[in-house]
């Protein structure tokens, strides 16, 4: 994939097309030793907070990557193109504890250039983050009630919050120059 150094400053996409439609494969661990897990995900943001553009992205308690958030600073975040769209759906209903879930979809994965947490050789997008925040959803904080309807099981996500320090990508991720 023929990705280029983007600065964050000059990044753009379609924040709601690139998690509803694109989705995108979040990677928590260590490159370097072997120990990392993704999943796929959905739900998430892309802004700017604390004077900082960041990556916000929800995991479950009883994911496998969850483990993996909680030890490691770092995440990445990858989107991939269109044809990859049966490999993210394999990513996201299997467990990283059972089987190596990479393998089985056909996926390269390649050291960051910035943090410890790989991204993926296939990859049109990839965004580094070290993380800064993190929180525990509230079920008593949705002034919605239907929200609570996203989690049968109680199983309330938590939030991550991470700094985007890299993002590499396809030239349409770009802002020309003023």
């Amino acid at each position: 994939m023929a990705r280029i150094s983007i600065p964050v400053d000059r990044f753009v996409t379609t924040p709601y097309s690139l998690w509803e439609d694109q989705w995108l494969l979040l990677t928590s661990g260590d490159f370097s030793s072997g120990k990392f897990n993704e999943m796929t995900v959905s739900w998430g943001a892309l802004g700017s907070m604390w004077g900082r553009p960041f990556a916000q992205v929800v995991v479950r308690p009883h994911r496998y990557t969850f483990e993996f958030m909680e030890q490691y600073p770092t995440f990445t975040l990858c989107g991939f193109p269109p044809d990859f769209r049966p490999d993210l759906q394999l990513l996201g209903s299997l467990s990283g504890r059972e089987t190596d879930k990479s393998i089985q979809a056909h996926l390269t994965p390649i050291a960051a250039s910035k943090v410890a947490a790989p991204v993926f050789a296939e990859a049109a997008l990839t965004i580094e983050c070290k993380k800064i925040y993190w929180q525990d959803f509230d079920p008593t904080h949705f002034l919605d009630p239907n929200l609570d309807k996203n989690y049968p099981r109680k199983d309330y996500h938590r939030v991550y919050y991470g700094e985007i320090v890299a993002v590499f990508g396809e030239s349409t991720y770009l802002r020309p120059s003023a």
